[in-house]
Formats: C-alpha cells, structure tokens, sequence
C-alpha cells in the first residue's frame, strides 16, 4: 500500500549537499558539448536541462543541472562530494578551448517552498520561473525552479543561516518523491544514464553530437539493454540506509541497491532505488536487511523525453 504524502516543501534550507561548478570562456558552450549529455545551445538563460558527465564507457561521473547565468558563463549545479573531482576532470579537456572551471565556495544554496522564495525572490529582484527547468537571474542571484513539485533553488553570495536538519531531509525527500537522484561520490562510474532514469527526465540529448561515452549511451537505448531502472520505494524502518545498500530476492539474490533515502511519514523512510526491471515488471519482492521494500509510482513516464522538444513547450507557454 502507497504511503501518504505530503505534496509540497515548505520552508527554507540551505543546501550544503549541493555545490555550483562555475564554467567560463568564449569557448566555453563549444567545449560543454563535446562532454555533457545536454545539447548545451538550451541552456540560454532561461531553460536549465538537466545533464550528466561520462566515461568512455557511458558510466555517470556525475549528473546535475546546467544553467547559463551570463554570456560565455554557465553553472553546473552538482553533487558537493563530486564537484571538485568533476572539475579536476574537466580541466584535462577545457585547457584546449581556454575554459575555466572552479567550484564557486561564494555562493550559497538555498533551497525553498513557495511562500519562502516569493519573499526571497522580490528581495533579490528576481522573478519565479512559472516551470520545471526554467530559470532566471544572473550571476550575482539566480533561481531555478524544480521538475513535478514547486519547488525553487536560489543561487547567492550572501551568508545563509546554518542548515536545518529537518528541512534538510525534508528537502531530499521531495527530490526523492520526485524522481530525481543526485548522485554522490560513492556512485561515481556506476550507472548508465538511463538507470537513473535520466533520458525520461529530459537529461539526455539523442540529437546532439558526439560526447564523451554517447556512444555507449545511445546504443543501450536504441538496443534496448538497459536491465535496471531507477524506481521509488518505501520501507518500515526508522534507519536510513546508506547509498549501495543491497536490496535483495527472498532467495537472497541481488536485485538492486540504494540510491538515497530520506525519513518519509508514518515512521517510513523512502527510497530511490535502482533495481533490476525484472524486480519492476514482474513484481519481485524486494527486501533491505531483513524488511520487505515497498516500491511506490514516480511522477513521470519512463520513456524517452527529448529535451528539445521539452525545451520548446515550456519556452512557448
């Protein structure tokens, strides 16, 4: 049975588990999109697609949300435990199109339900993006606005209050109702795009050109070879359990392995999970440490979403 939920974040957090990777240089756009799995000419100051970074092997360094703040400046909002490696890994390639990349320590993260980011947005002068991936502001002060949930996510340089542990987890749990996972440093080359659901989110272009590891990433899509998917779930526990955790058959067999997991209602917590579709489509029951796992809906299709064409709805409305 399908847990309760709240439908929305209220409040305000700062956001410490997340960091903004600055990218600048006339040739920076150039640059971006012989790595990234976005068509970078859309991030173009007003939408914000989600992308990722591989291996040559279609294995995610690190996902996350790009965004263009300034002519020849874009912000890649990613993982704080990935984002320098990320950018130590990006600057073997930048040095040829005389790009610079630095993790910016001076902006804060902020984090925010409707009701906060009025109040916030009209102090900075800003206005709310009206949809999911769209943003606006500069690189002084900026907003996104998130997919499914009206949420918004504020990029400052201003001193911010000391989290809030329990914002902080509700925040993640409305990321996890979402269907969004932010992957850490401990799920660096792991997953496929396409298991953590990325090209059902808009994250991957199949229109673009080559980038590190398409080849591999298009051809698990066009051959159909993705075997796990990234699903909800729900267990009875009043532990979270760590990123990697095994969930198993009961038989005992490996069938998938946390993602995140955040404090849910009801004394659950929730979980993002990637699982084998066997584990989906069947179902199988599924079990973390001894507890029977509880797979819940997501709030979006699992098939291809083509961020241009995501792109040239939300642009037209």
């Amino acid at each position: 049975m399908a847990i309760e939920q709240s439908p929305t974040f209220n409040g305000e957090v700062r956001l410490d588990h997340l960091s903004v990777l600055d990218i600048k240089g006339e040739n920076a756009e150039k640059f971006l999109q012989g790595q990234t799995s976005a068509q970078v000419s859309l991030a173009n100051g007003t939408f914000a697609p989600l992308t990722c970074f591989c291996t040559p092997k279609g294995r995610i360094i690190a996902n996350g949300q790009l965004f263009r703040v300034a002519e020849h400046h874009y912000r890649l909002l990613v993982s704080t435990t990935l984002a320098e490696k990320l950018a130590t890994h990006l600057r073997k390639f930048a040095v040829f199109y005389r790009a610079e990349l630095s993790v910016n320590t001076d902006i804060a993260l902020v984090g925010a339900g409707l009701g906060q980011a009025l109040k916030r947005a009209e102090a900075l002068g800003l206005e709310l993006p009206a949809s999911g991936y769209l943003h606006s502001g500069d690189e002084k002060a900026s907003v996104l606005r998130l997919p499914f949930e009206e949420r918004y996510l504020f990029c400052i340089e201003e001193n911010v209050p000391a989290i809030d542990t329990a914002l902080e987890n509700a925040w993640r749990l409305a990321d996890i109702r979402s269907g969004i996972a932010w992957l850490d440093v401990v799920q660096e080359d792991h997953f496929l795009p396409q298991m953590i659901n990325w090209e059902a989110l808009g994250g991957i272009s199949f229109k673009k050109g080559c980038y590190t590891g398409q080849e591999v990433v298009a051809r698990a899509h066009f051959r159909g070879q993705v075997k796990k998917r990234l699903v909800r779930a729900s267990l009875n526990t009043h532990a979270l359990p760590a990123a990697t955790e095994t969930l198993v058959s009961d038989e005992g067999k490996s069938l998938g392995e946390v993602v995140s997991s955040a404090f849910g209602d009801q004394g659950h917590v929730e979980l993002l999970v990637v699982v084998a579709t066997k584990a989906i489509d069947e179902p199988l029951p599924l079990y973390l440490n001894d507890q029977p796992v509880t797979l819940e809906s997501l709030p979006y299709a699992v098939e291809r979403l083509d961020p241009e064409q995501l792109s040239a709805s939300l642009m037209a409305t």
